[in-house]
């Protein structure tokens, strides 16, 4: 039976992640990056496309399972009729190979354990052929390749072309399991030792938590959220991708069902504040650095979404062999979401490049004539309609939204030249533009009846974005507009006590059939609104609320059902963890938008590095 989505924990090697469920089954896994093939896609079809299961023989769940300390080392625990054992999984960061293990050991009397691993490669569309070699069991299809590796107490046998073992711990006893995935063309890596594996991993996490400078309340849930999208960085390049997952349902049985296996602009402006707020300006240099690195080259080509290294094409594929999380089908490989006109993307990359100097981080000789050619394209495209922040497959539309981001990467160019009049540039030019949006937003975006900023111009539909006027500063909190805006979306987009973005029934704004649950990122941007609007109580209530919303290891995905009471959408989401923690730094009174933080992160900064 299908697990819940909040049934998953999530293990990682800051390069590709897994999910495992409660039943002790690793159910996703890209090898060897975020978005390549999986080799375990269960997840999204049935476990003939793909599982590895290692729990006691015959139970359901675990009894209770949590993360070792700050860390991203699983441990799940089962207590049987016999006995108890403990369970732990990780991906240490690799030296070579991606790697998982497992080891299990016993805690008390005996039990007996039984494993199944079935590989399907390429989402779980080709079965392996098996073999054995030195001691391994050795599946090889195409250009993959992944070993097996067991203790000698293990016994193993192939059935209906999947691997089983079984075998029996004691109080004491450990017992470990090691899966390498490499090219198939190159020969087998060194094998490593999982328990110094499992020191090493625990030593890298703790030396990489020490680095946090928040201490204020909530700091565990926000630790647990820095953590996750450390996890969601791929290390090589610092790009951090939007979920690990592809193609879970904004809708049960329904058809938004998207892959963000990618890395958005849309996340890089909240990702800098949160990172540099938190004191991780390595993270934060490497982030801006990949941003740097993706958006070179023609403005007119700026995309919203690149790949884990800057990659702009991302064709978008259905594969009709898996039925889908819950039978919601399409699945769905790339996104063609890649090829739209978002305007609000400038505004993002100006304000991520503003938040960038302010913070202290080196900045590069490049980045301001960068900045200057994105400003100048966008001075002679911000009146044209776009598919707006939400990505909508419906016509194009003057979204609101937009039209303030460009304001704020007008605005964003003249506090820079007003800091620093020796970078260049011709203020009065932007300044004449910033005043010119905000005219024409107040005007054509603003319904003085209603006292609300609207979805778009001339629509009656509002949208939860409006809620970051204030934030980006377009008009102060204490604004009746932004009052009313606050108000409005509340009671209009309002869920069960939660936020969704915009409306999708009958509405006809982003030209798909069904609806989808509520946002978890736009309310959390509902209670900095009510924060920043003077109602904190409210705003820690519904923080609360959102807290709550976690699941037994501290996750979100990108929805929530109020009615059903579970999560929905690609999972973990970066978006609803970033939201968690500027909310919980905002409500604490830190500064977010960046702000001297007393250091600088200087030059080319290893991107992303390791946990340690």
């Amino acid at each position: 039976m299908t697990q819940r989505i909040e049934d998953y924990a999530l293990i990682g090697d800051l390069q590709t992640a897994a999910l495992v469920g409660r039943n002790g089954s690793i159910d996703w896994l890209c090898l060897p990056r975020f978005d390549s093939a999986a080799c375990f896609a269960a997840l999204l079809g049935t476990e003939d496309n793909g599982h590895w299961r290692l729990a006691p023989a015959g139970a359901r769940a675990c009894t209770r399972r949590g993360y070792v300390g700050e860390s991203l080392v699983l441990e799940s625990v089962w207590e049987t009729r016999t006995g108890t054992v403990k369970v732990t999984d990780f991906m240490p960061q690799r030296d070579v190979a991606p790697e998982i293990m497992r080891i299990v050991e016993g805690v008390s009397g005996t039990v007996e354990m039984s494993a199944t691993l079935r590989l399907r490669f390429d989402f779980g569309s080709v079965v392996p052929w098996m073999r054995r070699s030195q001691g391994h069991r050795v599946a090889v299809a195409g250009p993959d390749s992944v070993w097996l590796r067991s203790e000698p107490k293990v016994k193993t046998w192939g059935q209906h072309f999947s691997t089983c073992s079984s075998f029996s711990v004691t109080a004491g006893e450990k017992v470990a399991f090691v899966l390498t995935w490499h090219p198939s063309h190159e020969p087998r890596p060194p094998r490593v030792d999982p328990y110094e594996s499992l020191e090493r991993s625990l030593e890298d996490w703790r030396e990489w938590a020490a680095r946090c400078r928040y201490e204020g309340p909530h700091r565990a849930a926000v630790m647990r959220s820095l953590i996750t999208l450390k996890a969601l960085t791929y290390g090589p390049t610092g790009g951090i991708v939007a979920a690990p997952t592809t193609s879970l349902p904004e809708e049960l049985g329904g058809v938004r069902n998207w892959d963000y296996r990618y890395c958005w602009l849309r996340d890089s402006t909240l990702v800098l504040g949160a990172l540099v707020s938190a004191g991780y300006l390595a993270e934060a240099a490497a982030w801006r650095d990949w941003l740097l690195r993706a958006v070179a080259g023609d403005p007119a080509d700026l995309q919203i979404m690149y790949g884990l290294g800057g990659e702009r094409r991302l064709p978008e594929v259905e594969l009709p062999w898996l039925s889908g999380y819950a039978r919601s089908a399409p699945v769905r490989t790339g996104n063609d979401a890649v090829k739209q006109l978002q305007l609000d993307v400038y505004g993002e990359v100006m304000d991520s490049l503003n938040v960038a100097r302010t913070a202290g981080l080196v900045g590069k000789p490049h980045a301001w004539n960068l900045q200057l050619s994105l400003l100048g394209f966008l001075e002679s495209k911000w009146r044209e309609p776009d598919e707006g922040l939400w990505e909508i497959r419906g016509p194009r539309r003057h979204f609101t939204h937009s039209k303030v981001m460009a304001w704020v990467a007008a605005d964003r160019a003249v506090r820079t030249l007003e800091a620093d009049p020796t970078l260049g540039g011709d203020i009065g030019r932007w300044r004449a533009m910033r005043d010119e949006v905000h005219r024409e937003v107040c005007e054509k975006g603003y319904d003085p009846v209603r006292n609300t900023f609207t979805q778009s111009y001339g629509s009656a539909e509002l949208d939860a974005a409006t809620l970051l006027i204030p934030r980006v500063g377009f008009l102060p909190p204490d604004d009746p507009r932004v009052i009313g805006t606050v108000d409005a979306v509340r009671a209009e987009l309002g869920h069960g006590g939660l936020l969704r973005r915009y409306t999708t029934t009958g509405s006809g704004v982003d030209g798909l059939p069904g609806g989808e649950g509520t946002f978890l990122v736009c309310s959390f941007w509902l209670a900095d609104a009510l924060h920043m609007t003077g109602r904190a109580e409210e705003a820690a209530e519904l923080f609360e609320r959102l807290l709550a919303l976690r699941n037994d290891v501290g996750l979100l995905s990108e929805e929530y059902d109020p009615v059903a009471g579970r999560q929905l959408g690609n999972y973990p989401q970066a978006f609803s963890h970033i939201g968690l923690v500027v909310t919980a730094l905002t409500l604490a009174g830190y500064d977010t938008a960046g702000g001297d933080v007393g250091g600088d992160v200087g030059g080319d900064t290893a991107a992303g590095g390791t946990a340690g």
